[in-house]
Parts: C-alpha cells; sequence; structure tokens
C-alpha cells in the first residue's frame, strides 16, 4: 500500500494518515480540514517583508528554489576551493533588514552534504533584527580527500526567515520537575 502522503493529490482527496495508537498498533486518521484545503504550493500566511541591499549588483536576491520551500537559496560571490578538512568564509552579496521580532538563520544545503560533505560551521547561522552586515557563509569541507569547489553564483546555503520570541529569565532555587528531568545525550536510547 503507498502511503497517502506520497500520493500528489492527497490534500484534495480525503485521503488518510497512517498512526500509531497508544497500544501500538495501526490506526487511520484523516487529515484536519485545513491540510485539505491547501497544497504545499499554497501560503497559508501572510509573507514577511525583508528589505534587501545587493553589496554586490551581479548577485541575484534570495530565492525559494520551489513552492513551500522554507529556506532561500544564498550564493556565493567569489569563486573558493575548500581544501579537505578546512573551511572558508564565503561572502553572499547580500544585506537584509528584518522586521522586529524575526531572525535569519543560514542552514546547510542537503545537496552540498551529499555531495560534496560540505556543511556550514555554525550551524544554523543566526542574522538577528539589528544586523545590517553582509550575510557570510562559514563553510567546511568534511570530505577528507576531495576539495569542494565553487563557482561564483553557486548556491552555497539556505536562508529561512522565523519569527522569534524574547525570554525574561527568572532565576530559581530549584526548576520544576519533568517526566524527562536531566535526561541528555542518548537518554531515549538508539
Amino acid at each position: 500500500m503507498s502511503s497517502p502522503v506520497a500520493s500528489a493529490s492527497w490534500c484534495t482527496t480525503g485521503a488518510s494518515w497512517p498512526r500509531r495508537t497508544t497500544d501500538g498498533s495501526s490506526a487511520v486518521t484523516a487529515p484536519s480540514e485545513s491540510l485539505r484545503t491547501h497544497s504545499a504550493a499554497e501560503p497559508t500566511a501572510a509573507a514577511v517583508d525583508v528589505l534587501v541591499t545587493r553589496l554586490d549588483d551581479d548577485v541575484p536576491l534570495p530565492s525559494y528554489a520551489h513552492p513551500g520551500d522554507a529556506g532561500a537559496d544564498l550564493v556565493t560571490t567569489h569563486a573558493v576551493t575548500i581544501a579537505p578538512g578546512e573551511r572558508a568564509l564565503v561572502g553572499t552579496g547580500i544585506a537584509i533588514a528584518l522586521p522586529a521580532g524575526y531572525a535569519a538563520f543560514v542552514h546547510p544545503r542537503s545537496g552540498l552534504a551529499h555531495r560534496l560533505g560540505v556543511s556550514i560551521v555554525n550551524t544554523p547561522g543566526t542574522v538577528d533584527a539589528g544586523y545590517r552586515g553582509e550575510i557570510k557563509v562559514l563553510l567546511v569541507n568534511h570530505d577528507l580527500r576531495e576539495p569542494a569547489v565553487f563557482e561564483r553564483g553557486d548556491r552555497i546555503a539556505q536562508l529561512v526567515i522565523q519569527r522569534v520570541e524574547r525570554a525574561t529569565f527568572h532565576e530559581v532555587t530549584q526548576l520544576p520537575g519533568s517526566a524527562r528531568s536531566d535526561g541528555g545525550y542518548g537518554s531515549t536510547g538508539r
């Protein structure tokens, strides 16, 4: 049986989703009405206006490759070769102004990780709303045998814009209990 999510028409045909019940058996659940009425290509919220300055006139604005993508592609402004195991700080030729209450996060591209072993050292890189400088990406070549070669204009990262909350931190002598407690690295098993 094929997965209903794999079907291109699952949003409009009233397909159901398989799920596990608390006793471990399988059950089928219909998607909510909001999921049935929106496809991945249709935005469900208003777009956020982001002001952009090109620091290099030939660099394209950040853009989404497909409808529904979370990350807009960023490109390199210059050719760069990253030796095996090394890193390089690469400019994008883009500076942005975000509205208050938003931040941008620079994420690696999965294709670069798969094909070249390239990722971002400080993943994700954070661009605060008040930052007005060039967005730069600190790439690392995890491949220990082959250099990673980029030409000017190659896509190197994705920019994800998100609403963020400011926290008020309250010092206490003891935290309230929780089911997880202090279980950290590896505490949930393999």
